[in-house]
């Protein structure tokens, strides 16, 4: 396993960050790792990058403990933190230049991971002439520099516009072809389009650990129906098999079955029978965004 974590709890005084959190990933795989703002993401994988010491519990990175070993487990991985941290007075080739000595490697790996990431034109400026994007990517530089196995990144996504979106998404999922990553983000459709699994906490537990592939559960559905007026959620559970209702809208409602009938015929004939309009309504995939919700949602 790449990475390893049993039974880690973390507390700050009266609080428990983290509570008996446990999971392995195996070498090779992109994961990512959700939740909502406090549920305990960061401090995971201040953990997992030796910046902090689990209260109970231990964790094992590459095959090194992150208390007993840390130094070794920091030469084998590389880390990017939302608040990406750069020296911008620096040149960029000057940057990685001093990162490349604090590691001890050849400066001849400075050209590849600026050829990696996308830095070839932008590698002769200082980085506070740079885009919020192209500063991601001088992140991601140095968090290659050394050839790490895997990588931790903390919103990498943070702050880009569309086209940096796409641009580091794509980097990122190249990068995933050799290394393990491990990838925190709120944006859903991200997670879909780099991961090949999830991890979801809430208040320091993990609610779901599954593959993206497997998310589409078979014994549910989600139906999206726009009335003409609002109406209470209680009204909408008297329809027959309906597990949960959610106003995401103005008007329109989420409907989720436990059923594999399909049930828009029941919404229509429920309408119909309350004298309700609909102005719109579509069957829907179980998407991992309604499933965040439907986890994490108080």
């Amino acid at each position: 396993m790449s990475i390893s974590v049993s039974n880690i709890s973390k507390h700050y005084q009266s609080q428990k960050a983290l509570d008996t959190i446990s999971f392995s990933i195996k070498e090779g795989e992109i994961v990512g790792f959700l939740g909502p703002n406090g549920a305990g993401k960061s401090t995971m994988m201040k953990i997992l990058t030796t910046y902090l010491n689990a209260s109970e519990g231990t964790a094992i990175v590459n095959g090194h403990d992150t208390v007993t070993e840390a130094l070794l487990v920091q030469k084998s991985i590389g880390y990017l933190p939302e608040h990406n941290p750069l020296y911008t007075e620096m040149y960029v080739r000057e940057y990685l230049l001093f990162k490349a000595q604090l590691h001890q490697i050849s400066s001849s790996r400075i050209e590849e991971v600026i050829s990696l990431t996308g830095l070839t034109t932008e590698a002769h400026k200082k980085i506070n002439q740079l885009s919020k994007g192209y500063r991601q990517r001088i992140g991601l530089a140095a968090a290659l520099l050394h050839d790490p196995k895997v990588l931790i990144l903390d919103e990498p996504t943070t702050g880009l516009d569309p086209n940096q979106l796409v641009e580091i998404r794509e980097l990122i999922r190249a990068i995933g072809q050799t290394k393990t990553i491990l990838l925190s983000t709120h944006i859903m459709q991200e997670v879909e389009a780099m991961c090949d699994r999830v991890i979801i906490i809430k208040k320091g537990k993990i609610v779901n650990d599954s593959y993206l592939k497997d998310l589409t559960d078979a014994s549910s559905q989600i139906i999206e129906v726009e009335f003409d007026y609002r109406i209470e959620d209680a009204f909408l559970k008297r329809i027959p098999n309906i597990k949960t209702v959610t106003n995401t809208y103005g008007l329109v409602y989420e409907l989720t079955f436990d059923t594999t009938t399909d049930m828009r015929t029941a919404v229509f004939d429920f309408a119909n029978e309350n004298e309700l309009k609909i102005l719109q309504l579509r069957k829907q995939n179980k998407s991992l965004e309604s499933l965040f919700r439907e986890l994490t949602s108080e």
